[in-house]
């Protein structure tokens, strides 16, 4: 995400995960991330809203140590110049040039990931700038949290602005550069990254083709998908009648620079650049810095959930 979509993310969440959901408050950063003796299935819907919040707090009020316990180890999502991974997420959230007067989350939905993660998407209302320059006022965001141990962690997060498919999109300036400068970087793959990424690739095919049947094979029962204007599709039918409608004109597309990142044997996460040679309600298509979530049905990955942003 550019500069002016920098993220916001708090501190402070005082919530212990219990069988029975109750909250208790906690004089510190680190009760947010505490489960019981014995841990859930997963954490509810309030647990993981009062993460969010926590998390925008710490954003709004530059707390730097809130971020070593709340981003899991195995952290990756999109900041103002491409990937971040803990180190580089930790820096961003807690820079200095930001001024964020206030914040709003609404609509929030939870979706399990197995009994060990669990994805948040909402819609976010900022009021505020980052370097100078003011952030977009409504996104629609997705986290996904982990668990390690006893503790609920933070693995990825980004955010699509809400723009209008037909105005004109805003110039991507010394931000592609600096994405097209990573491009010539190598990027090792394993045979599950090489696995997610084959289906991504059909996925992408099956999309610039409207086979809507072909996407139905290859995702899993419930999906939701934030596209790259920032449209929150919340069901399944709602994605697969929006992919395999007449919005979209493509010739070829492509998916590269693919890295994963596993929550669980059955659960991985891949990131990945894309193209698309055509346009979107009359607006060329740009490159996209993309996400999708997996789940492994047997000895199949099926697309359960992704979320495209404009590469900057």
């Amino acid at each position: 995400m550019g500069k002016t979509e920098r993220f916001g993310l708090t501190a402070a969440a005082a919530l212990v995960f219990t069988a029975c959901a109750g909250n208790a408050p906690a004089n510190n950063a680190n009760a947010a991330y505490t489960t019981a003796a014995t841990a859930p299935a997963g954490p509810t819907k309030v647990a993981l809203i009062t993460l969010e919040k926590s998390a925008y707090e710490a954003w709004k009020s530059k707390d730097a140590e809130f971020w070593g316990e709340f981003l899991s180890d195995k952290f990756v999502g999109w900041g103002s110049f491409g990937k971040l991974d803990k180190t580089s997420a930790t820096k961003e959230y807690t820079g200095a040039d930001c001024e964020i007067k206030s914040y709003a989350l609404s609509a929030e939905q939870v979706s399990p990931l197995g009994k060990d993660a669990a994805l948040i998407t909402h819609r976010v209302t900022v009021n505020g700038a980052c370097g100078g320059q003011k952030l977009p006022t409504n996104s629609w965001a997705a986290t996904v949290y982990v668990r390690d141990g006893g503790n609920w962690q933070r693995a990825f997060h980004a955010q699509a602005p809400i723009v209008d498919p037909k105005s004109t999109p805003a110039k991507p300036a010394e931000r592609q550069q600096a994405l097209n400068e990573d491009d010539a970087q190598p990027t090792n793959r394993d045979a599950r990254t090489d696995a997610m990424l084959a289906v991504e690739r059909v996925v992408w095919e099956a999309w610039r083709a409207h086979d809507g049947r072909k996407l139905q094979d290859l995702t899993a029962r419930d999906i939701s998908f934030i596209n790259v204007f920032g449209t929150y599709l919340a069901t399944k039918s709602e994605a697969l009648k929006n992919w395999s409608g007449s919005g979209c004109d493509v010739k070829s597309v492509g998916v590269t620079d693919a890295a994963s990142t596993m929550l669980s044997p059955t659960v991985g996460i891949l990131t990945f650049k894309a193209t698309a040679d055509g346009s979107c309600y009359g607006r060329k298509v740009g490159p996209i810095w993309g996400t999708s979530v997996y789940v492994k049905h047997g000895d199949v990955w099926k697309w359960t959930f992704g979320i495209n942003l404009p590469a900057r």
